[in-house]
């Protein structure tokens, strides 16, 4: 095999590689909006579950966050 054909390869190899890095790019971007949506949903009926817990005069306990670090409490609860 020539050196043409050795660059010829390589070349279209690294044009196959950046088209899957793309659709990569393109299904992370999807995948990240449907998270966020997710997060959006969970933080809503963390809110309406708190409302209804506080309409029935029980006190809510403190949800644990997955993925964050504990915050100090500053008093002000």
């Amino acid at each position: 095999m020539g050196v043409g054909d050795k660059m010829w390869d390589a070349l279209t190899t690294v044009i196959k590689m950046n088209d899957k890095v793309e659709r990569m790019a393109g299904a992370l971007k999807s995948q990240q909006a449907k998270i966020e949506s997710l997060t959006e949903r969970v933080i809503r009926l963390e809110t309406l579950l708190e409302i209804a817990l506080a309409q029935q005069g029980a006190k809510p306990a403190r949800l644990k966050r997955i993925g964050r670090q504990p915050e100090a409490d500053a008093g002000g609860e």
